[in-house]
């Protein structure tokens, strides 16, 4: 008895010097290692493909992940998927849809700025007047500044083109435009139609102080000087 409990004192000290002298960043031996160890994974991790396939044949044999989000799903911070269709119905339909920014910070605005620039400026100028460098070779370019590219002055008012139409053609590109959905996020494109809206304002301001008729001359007699 004393020599099976001298045994088990040896063994138990054995086992505390062995576990003792191991990494200590090392949690040892998992009892359940799917509690620890999770298989979600982000979306471009590198994974073992001894034991993860994107093939959906080989499901069964391997964990299949096919990289893409569950349907419904939208990444945190994103806005809601667009749903209106190319389409001439549709076109009138998104003229009711509203711009998510009322406005943008100063350091929005640049970046808006700045991305217009990237992406429209080739074709629409740096101001918006449809004189960019590329505009010869397409015969016409909209000239964002005119009146009737300008934001209603009412949801019911047929004047003017709303940010939701903008938003559309930017998306889906209408006549000479092509589609810039790949080059500028939904995000960015409400972004730019902002900018774009402070060009017209300022060509706005521009035209009505040209227009404004120049101060009478002043005739009322001054007296002289002693």
């Amino acid at each position: 008895m004393k020599k099976l409990a001298t045994l088990t004192a040896l063994v138990i000290s054995l086992g505390y010097l062995i576990t003792g002298c191991s990494d200590k960043r090392s949690p040892g031996r998992i009892y359940m290692p799917d509690m620890a160890y999770s298989r979600a994974y982000e979306t471009y991790a590198e994974r073992d493909s001894n034991i993860f396939t994107t093939d959906p044949s080989m499901r069964g044999g391997r964990i299949y992940y096919d990289n893409i989000p569950a349907a419904g799903t939208i990444k945190r911070g994103d806005l809601f998927p667009y749903m209106i269709e190319k389409s001439d119905s549709g076109y009138l339909m998104s003229a009711k849809m509203p711009n998510p920014y009322d406005s943008l910070s100063t350091a929005d605005m640049e970046e808006a700025g700045r991305l217009f620039n990237i992406n429209c400026a080739v074709c629409h100028g740096a101001e918006g007047k449809g004189n960019g460098p590329v505009q010869a070779k397409f015969g016409y370019v909209a000239n964002l500044t005119d009146a009737k590219y300008w934001a209603p002055v009412s949801d019911t008012s047929k004047n003017g083109m709303a940010d939701g139409m903008m938003f559309y053609s930017i998306t889906y590109g209408k006549n000479t435009m092509g589609s810039y959905a790949s080059q500028l996020s939904k995000d960015n494109r409400w972004r730019v139609i902002k900018y774009i809206r402070t060009l017209q304002e300022a060509a706005g301001a521009g035209a009505a102080k040209a227009a404004a008729p120049a101060p009478a001359p002043d005739t009322t007699a001054k007296p002289m000087n002693p």
